[in-house]
């Protein structure tokens, strides 16, 4: 187990080569060596000696492509590389309120099987976080006839504020002390590296390898469920701040001494728009054991309850003003809207697109589109897989110069 995590940045020229070779190649799925070169605008030589060493590894594989000529009748096949999914078992997990989701993959991101595990409790100590994750690993694995052992790398997401190249959480719904290093209690808990990430950044990630962000090299991935997250995607790259903690839209304040939100302070955007506050907003009019979550809510207000009309409103409202500020800040292609909400019309009914409009500085261009995108929490460990699979690469890349040296 590293102390810290490991980046691209901490690499040697050869690694970083030998890396930016593996993430181009599970990007594109399968691709010749030419055209690694040319992508990367480095040498074919360079990149044959990185493809060699990647492939003694166990990490990519040739395969046969079509042939180098389509006019001839008979051709020359091209040499394919790409991953090979059998070299490693990857798990990507998502932690909710009241679930955690696993996801396991192969070194290609293929699921290999899911599990849901049911939590006994919201709010987890530390210790009792990692031996839960254990535990959620642990009937996964017993799926495929497995362990825990053969993994070679877990992803965590969880909402909160997180450094994830130090697998610190500054503070976490799910945990019921702030500022914990996990780095210890991952080593003493877990037999293979493991990885703490904030959930909206991990939605982030599938939204760009695997949903409406693909192909895009700036956009804002917006999380709606128990909080608000944000993932941000600045050319083409994951940008989380200096601290982990450059993303907390939830927490941008939409009211001077507003509502108060779970993280103890008043005013954050998710006090208004969150699962939680929403609910909170219809216990004070005693509607609460009418409903369970936010579909209530909406049932309500389509039954023409004024109380819950007006709770989505505010919602709507509050929400607008936020992504108005965003679209201020960023200028993103596009914005995607996320999570578990599976009625999110009071978000982006006319009066919402109107606040956006109005608060939006006025150029003669249209605003960057919103999607809505909904997918349950195994597509958020989908996420978690791709980030874990991300940082197997890099744990591997490393050993390989250790074990020349």
């Amino acid at each position: 187990m590293l102390k810290s995590k490991d980046s691209p940045n901490s690499l040697d020229q050869r690694n970083a080569t030998r890396l930016r070779v593996i993430e181009h190649i599970r990007t594109r799925g399968s691709i010749s060596r030419t055209d690694i070169a040319s992508a990367l605008e480095t040498s074919p030589a360079t990149v044959t000696a990185a493809t060699a060493d990647l492939i003694a590894a166990g990490l990519i594989k040739e395969i046969e492509g079509e042939t180098s000529s389509k006019s001839a009748k008979r051709g020359r096949p091209r040499v394919l590389l790409q991953l090979d999914g059998r070299s490693h078992l990857v798990a990507g997990l998502k932690v909710a309120r009241h679930v955690i989701s696993v996801l396991l993959v192969d070194f290609e991101g293929n699921e290999v099987t899911s599990h849901i595990h049911k939590l006994q409790e919201v709010q987890m100590t530390p210790v009792g976080f990692v031996a839960t994750v254990r535990l959620a690993l642990e009937e996964a694995c017993r799926k495929i006839d497995g362990s825990i052992e053969q993994l070679a790398g877990v992803s965590i997401g969880i909402a909160g504020l997180v450094d994830a190249n130090r697998n610190f959480v500054h503070w976490s719904s799910s945990i019921t002390e702030r500022n914990v290093d996990f780095n210890r209690l991952f080593a003493e808990g877990l037999p293979c590296p493991t990885f703490v990430e904030n959930d909206a950044n991990l939605v982030a990630k599938a939204e760009q390898l695997f949903g409406q962000g693909k192909g895009l090299k700036n956009f804002l991935v917006v999380t709606i469920e128990h909080g608000v997250g944000l993932g941000i995607v600045l050319d083409g790259k994951l940008y989380r701040g200096e601290r982990g903690c450059g993303a907390e839209f939830g927490h941008a304040k939409v009211q001077l001494d507003g509502a108060l939100c779970q993280c103890g302070q008043r005013g954050c955007l998710e006090a208004y728009v969150g699962d939680y506050a929403l609910l909170r907003e219809m216990t004070v009019t005693g509607h609460s054991s009418e409903m369970a979550n936010v579909s209530g809510i909406h049932v309500q207000a389509n039954a023409g309850d004024q109380r819950a009309t007006s709770v989505l409103a505010r919602a709507g409202q509050m929400f607008g003003l936020g992504v108005s500020n965003l679209i201020n800040l960023f200028d993103p292609e596009c914005i995607i809207l996320s999570g578990a909400q599976m009625s999110m019309e009071h978000l982006c009914s006319d009066d919402v697109m109107n606040r956006i409009k109005n608060g939006v500085v006025n150029v003669d261009t249209p605003l960057p589109e919103i999607k809505i995108h909904h997918w349950g929490d195994l597509m958020w460990s989908k996420g978690a897989a791709a980030y874990g699979i991300e940082q197997v690469s890099i744990l591997k890349v490393k050993e390989l110069a250790a074990n020349a040296s």
